[in-house]
């Protein structure tokens, strides 16, 4: 699977091809006339006269120029914009993102057996396929922008709002928030992974398995010690504990590629550094360090949820 891009440069959607021909033209447009302003000025320092008819000039460049461009590139983008997806759930698969401080939530519909799969700072959908987002956020406004595949938008307290997107190839594409949000708005990171539709049906179809339990050894313990730190009180883990939604499901966290919003990569070692002190890590987060934890119990904790696969 290829590295993350987030760059509207690198287009592997149709919108988000649309979007990086609006950002070419307008470079190029912007380059041209810096070159012409450039190209006056020295004119103007190599002839040392005085400027022919200053009056000309102004009406010219300041008035006649842009307005004959603008009109021109409002023209042609108003043109181009009727390409762009509508954005509507019908006949799309449809995805409920909700953003919170600082980390996304995630929800999909099972279709065998209608009930809500939720994941956290991932969206996997299968490539070739009109995706469907629909937006809110819990706490202060937000905004999504994964510029590799769409447009941006904002996600406001109360107030449901979508975007739509696909995915033409394979490969995972890093979105952000991209509205201050707070302290820790720069790490709130979220990776759109495109996968083939038969290895997205298989994800999901995992997805919607409870947690599997632990045999013995390390992971069995670091179950009782998910109680004894009082996790179930903040997190849910299907089959397991279910009743708490104030931070991410853990169900299948072990299958994620990063934690923390894309703070660190998903192993054993960073899950048992971020239990131990999240605020060291991401100051500000509202998940309270490890309490009077021991090294054994970490580990064995860690190791748990390195296996929620």
């Amino acid at each position: 699977m290829s590295e993350p891009l987030q760059s509207v440069l690198h287009p592997a959607g149709a919108d988000a091809d649309l979007i990086g021909q609006f950002a070419w033209v307008l470079f190029g447009a912007g380059l041209l006339i810096f070159l012409a302003v450039l190209a006056l000025l020295g004119l103007s320092l190599r002839r040392h006269e005085a400027p022919l008819r200053s009056g000309l000039w102004i009406a010219g460049g300041g008035i006649v120029l842009p307005v004959v461009l603008l009109t021109i590139l409002l023209g042609w983008s108003t043109w181009r914009s009727a390409g762009l997806v509508p954005q509507s759930s019908d006949k799309a698969l449809a995805i409920s993102v909700t953003a919170k401080m600082w980390w996304w939530d995630v929800h999909y519909r099972d279709p065998v057996s209608g009930r809500e799969i939720a994941t956290a700072n991932e969206i996997r959908i299968p490539v070739g396929r009109t995706v469907y987002l629909g937006l809110n956020a819990a706490d202060v406004i937000h905004s999504l922008w994964v510029p590799a595949l769409a447009g941006k938008r904002d996600m406001i307290p109360g107030r449901v709002t979508g975007l739509t997107l696909r995915a033409d190839k394979p490969g995972v594409y890093r979105g952000q928030c991209a509205e201050y949000c707070g302290t820790q708005h720069a790490h709130m990171a979220l990776h759109v992974v495109a996968l083939a539709p038969a290895e997205y049906e298989s994800w999901l179809a995992n997805q919607a398995r409870p947690a599997r339990a632990p045999e013995a050894g390390l992971p069995l313990r670091g179950r009782a010690v998910f109680f004894e730190q009082r996790c179930q009180n903040c997190h849910t883990i299907r089959g397991v504990a279910e009743s708490a939604h104030l931070g991410p499901d853990l169900t299948h966290v072990g299958s994620r590629m990063q934690i923390g919003a894309g703070l660190l990569r998903n192993h054993g070692g960073a899950l048992a550094s971020w239990i131990a002190d999240p605020q060291a890590l991401k100051p500000g987060v509202f998940m309270p360090a490890a309490s009077g934890i021991d090294g054994e119990s970490l580990r064995a904790l860690a190791a748990y949820l390195e296996g929620l696969e």
